[in-house]
């Protein structure tokens, strides 16, 4: 879930999580921040997500740490289900999305992913993006995926490709630790081992579920310019921007024309980044 984003990944460097609880990198809880951030990169890979499970209409779904709406969105938009429960630890994040939905189909609650509310066998489909790797025992929450869902129905999910091609992280990072070597401990490309094809398929398979297939999801993340690719970090949501609120003036604009020197601009000023996000499904 997301507001389970303040534990790290189980079995975490005891290192990575000190430092990460000094600087409070995984504050979530303002939606309107954390669309202008990743949000709003988010739903397009949410919407191609949803239409590759290719889940026959009128299935009830399970939305696992919904966040700010994104995945329930893209689920009532392109799979007509007939109805949706999208769960999150953080009661703001629960507020944000409900305040978005008012279809009759789509309810929201707070829950953890590691104890569902539900009992066996009670949605065609379970899903969870860009969650995963903030949850402390990601076995657990994906048996308690497969749980909920009747035999012979999918259980997927989606993490960023953060040690990859999510470059407007990486990016990030790149120049983040170029600046400051101590910042490689929060780097979620580090931090989050298990956001690689491997990890996501041996995870499926160790939870019980069979014909698991992984894959990916590349979209554009194209920013006017560089204020709008910087802005987000300094609203707080997320780890990079609570690395960034942890600096100085003087780091942050060191930081900041370090960016400004790494990324690729184009004549029209825009910068043109792409997002990978890692894809795994599996039957149950």
């Amino acid at each position: 879930m997301r507001a389970d984003r303040s534990g790290l990944r189980c079995g975490a460097n005891r290192s990575d999580l000190i430092a990460a609880r000094e600087t409070n990198v995984d504050a979530w809880s303002d939606g309107e921040a954390y669309e202008s951030y990743v949000g709003r990169w988010s739903r397009p890979v949410a919407r191609q997500f949803v239409q590759s499970l290719a889940v026959a209409p009128g299935g009830r779904w399970l939305d696992v740490g919904c966040g700010t709406g994104a995945l329930s969105a893209a689920i009532l938009d392109h799979a007509a289900p007939a109805e949706l429960c999208g769960v999150d630890a953080s009661r703001e994040y629960v507020d944000f999305a409900s305040g978005w939905f008012n279809d009759g189909v789509a309810t929201f609650e707070v829950a953890d992913a590691q104890e569902l509310p539900f009992p066996d066998a009670r949605f065609e489909a379970a899903v969870t993006g860009l969650v995963l790797n903030f949850i402390p025992e990601p076995v657990r929450a994906v048996s308690e995926l497969r749980r909920v869902v009747v035999h012979g129905g999918v259980v997927a999910a989606y993490v960023w490709d953060y040690a990859g091609e999510a470059q407007m992280l990486r990016r990030f990072w790149d120049a983040a630790v170029a600046l400051d070597p101590a910042a490689a401990a929060l780097d979620e490309g580090r931090r989050f081992p298990i956001c690689n094809a491997g990890a996501l398929d041996r995870l499926f398979r160790s939870a019980g579920l069979t014909d698991v297939a992984v894959g990916a999801i590349d979209v554009d993340t194209t920013f006017r310019e560089f204020d709008d690719y910087w802005s987000p970090f300094l609203r707080g949501q997320g780890p990079a921007p609570g690395y960034v609120a942890s600096r100085s003036d003087e780091q942050r604009e060191a930081l900041r024309e370090q960016l400004r020197a790494l990324l690729p601009v184009a004549l029209d000023g825009s910068i043109p980044l792409i997002a990978r996000a890692l894809t795994v499904s599996g039957r149950t």
